[in-house]
């Protein structure tokens, strides 16, 4: 008789535990993890990835750029010409923000920089593409009478970047942007919508070519900028160096005001390091 008894109420606690398991995993789907980051640096050459640094993290930038090749000068391929540099730092306060500051030797430009992550593409590909902010305000530090009020020093840069990681080895980001001088000359006007293309092969797991386009929307427009490189990377640090035709660093700078004409073939050897400390 108490076996009789026993054998339902075993059995009604084992279908209930069969089902309670079959709820919990019905409620709690796998997570639908973020994909690796398209790119191995907060830089395409000239123009800003997508790339948003984990909480805390701390970025260093060194950005070179030698002079303008000619031929028949002895000036080494342009590396012992007249030089442009930006040094610069960044600082992750979440996942999502990173705030920074940098400066350039030329024009004595200061730099104040935010990247916003706004999407992130997933591994699933239910979000198939990561979207970023990035923005900044430069001030023109040099001594001059060209800026009759201290707001003519101001100068502003914004740009959407769309960023999609196809594989372990193509990349590509599309970021149209907005550039806007407080005072320019009188031949040109203080806006510029400009978009830019870019993309990274990789041939190793450390090693990439990169490609990097960025063409004016209305003035200059017969003067974008195109640059192709190598970049080498590890978890800690990226090594970029390339031939271009912009010297100005700070994107606004190399839209409105580059001197360097593509049609010219008036083109630089540059070079960016990235290092990148986790805290």
């Amino acid at each position: 008789m108490k076996l009789k008894i026993l054998l339902p109420i075993a059995l009604f606690v084992v279908s209930v535990s069969v089902l309670a398991q079959e709820v919990d995993s019905v409620a709690a789907p796998k997570t639908d993890k973020p994909e690796r980051d398209a790119f191995g640096s907060p830089w395409l050459i000239d123009n800003p990835t997508g790339v948003i640094s984990s909480k805390n993290a701390l970025v260093f930038d060194i950005q070179h750029r030698f002079g303008v090749i000619e031929s028949g000068n002895n000036d080494l391929l342009g590396i012992w010409g007249p030089s442009n540099i930006r040094l610069a730092l960044s600082y992750a306060i979440t996942d999502r923000i990173t705030l920074g500051f940098g400066t350039t030797k030329n024009d004595r430009l200061q730099d104040f920089n935010l990247r916003v992550g706004l999407l992130r593409q997933t591994r699933s590909g239910r979000v198939p593409v990561s979207l970023t902010f990035y923005g900044n305000t430069a001030i023109d530090a040099r001594e001059s009478d060209f800026f009759p009020k201290s707001s003519n020093r101001l100068s502003y840069f914004s740009q959407l970047i769309i960023m999609r990681r196809f594989s372990r080895t193509v990349s590509l980001q599309v970021a149209p942007s907005f550039s806007h001088y407080n005072i320019v000359d009188e031949s040109l006007s203080n806006n510029q919508f400009a978009i830019a293309v870019g993309g990274k092969v990789s041939i190793s797991d450390k090693t990439a070519i990169l490609l990097d386009y960025s063409q004016p929307l209305d003035q200059n427009s017969d003067n974008p900028g195109l640059a192709i490189g190598i970049e080498m990377s590890t978890s800690s640090h990226a090594f970029q160096v390339f031939v271009g035709n912009y010297n100005g660093i700070v994107p606004q700078k190399n839209y409105m005001l580059n001197p360097n004409k593509l049609s010219e073939k008036q083109f630089l050897i540059g070079f960016n390091i990235n290092r990148l400390w986790n805290f």
